[in-house]
């Protein structure tokens, strides 16, 4: 005898089978009032074909490197003129942006909500975006313990001046809090060599703006799309690094040759080699901030940027916190439209750099939608 029945609850459906009262199965469709509904669609862009020799049980042969996985989410009724590309840090895919480790929605759904298509990423190398062992690099992942000192527990250890005011992350932060191990289980391996990982996330995002054409992008301040003439927001839940030194990741020292970026930048009058760049070391204004590297006046143009608005958001306990005003400067100096959103002036306090997913992230990401209607108006 087949017998079926099904159990609608609030907040989810649960279809129960029994098969002859022997076989019994359940499925589980869960849902949640906070996330958004959606169509969703995928695609590849970018990446080129090449022949490889490979020591396994394949062939050596033709294959496909470089390429980059793109989710697009559409709402049911598009009210947004430009749509969002969200575009995830290091170790990152673009589960950050589809709901929190806690549980909660994420800022996807948020966006879904007021109409926008969403494009999510998962950079070249990276996630769905497949590496070929053979095409050189360093790969790596991020250890447990780098998570917890600069995302989920900063608190704890002090390692900048700001770190003890983070109290947002859900949970501990600690292994065995639900909301951290479902964080931590969705790191994933990384291109170390940040020269090729700038080159191909570069490649990527072009050729997915080339596809879909102006849109407002999330995304790390490391890329730089370098001939990005195309409306975009550049909104840091990453903050972009310093100009031309780490302060803390990967490794203290001097960085970003060209500034904000170890690829080459368009700057008028031209920089042939960055050491034509000259600087100048300025003091830092206040206690617990970081001195800053600056062009020396006359300061040359990013000028495949002036034309596009950069919003930078710093989150009050990141370790961006230090050195954001430093890179707002540096953009400003060169020409670049750019409003620095820091949270702690706005209200916001206790985010770490992992903001768009902690306790508060629709707070955050309420502020960031009056800059986006602001500049779709203009």
């Amino acid at each position: 005898m087949l017998t079926s029945f099904y159990r609608y609850l609030l907040g989810g459906l649960v279809l129960s089978i029994s098969i002859q009262d022997r076989f019994p199965f359940s499925l589980i469709f869960h849902s949640t009032s906070e996330e958004a509904l959606h169509r969703r669609n995928y695609f590849y862009v970018g990446g080129r074909y090449v022949n490889v020799t490979q020591e396994n049980d394949f062939e050596s042969g033709v294959v496909k490197v470089e390429q980059m996985y793109v989710e697009q989410l559409t709402p049911g009724t598009i009210r947004q003129k430009y749509p969002l590309v969200l575009w995830p840090g290091a170790g990152q895919t673009g589960t950050n942006f589809l709901n929190t480790p806690g549980g909660r929605g994420g800022w996807a759904s948020h966006w879904l909500k007021r109409g926008y298509t969403v494009y999510i990423i998962d950079s070249p190398e990276r996630g769905r975006s497949p590496w070929l062992a053979t095409d050189g690099g360093i790969i790596g992942s991020p250890p447990l313990q780098l998570i917890q000192q600069f995302f989920t527990t900063a608190q704890d250890f002090k390692l900048w001046p700001q770190a003890y005011l983070h109290t947002q992350w859900p949970g501990t932060g600690y292994p065995g809090s639900p909301a951290f191990d479902q964080f931590y289980a969705s790191q994933v391996q990384l291109q170390l060599n940040l020269t090729r990982s700038e080159a191909i996330s570069r490649a990527g995002g072009i050729a997915l703006l080339d596809k879909i054409g102006p849109a407002f992008l999330l995304m790390p301040g490391r890329i730089w799309l370098k001939e990005l003439s195309r409306l975009n927001l550049k909104a840091r839940r990453r903050s972009p690094c310093p100009p031309f030194v780490n302060e803390f990741l990967p490794a203290p020292g001097p960085a970003r040759p060209y500034g904000i970026t170890n690829l080459p930048l368009t700057y008028d009058p031209p920089v042939g080699n960055p050491h034509d760049i000259p600087t100048v070391t300025r003091p830092p204004p206040k206690e617990n901030l970081s001195s800053c590297i600056l062009q020396a006046e006359p300061a040359k143009k990013l000028v495949n940027l002036v034309k596009i608005p950069v919003l930078l958001v710093t989150a009050e306990a990141s370790y961006h916190a230090i050195s954001d005003y430093c890179t707002v400067d540096y953009l400003k100096q060169a020409g670049v439209e750019t409003k620095w959103l820091n949270l702690s002036d706005y209200g916001i306090h206790g985010n770490g750099h992992m903001l768009f997913m902690e306790k508060n992230n629709i707070e955050i990401v309420q502020l960031l939608d009056k800059w986006l209607e602001s500049k779709a108006r203009g």
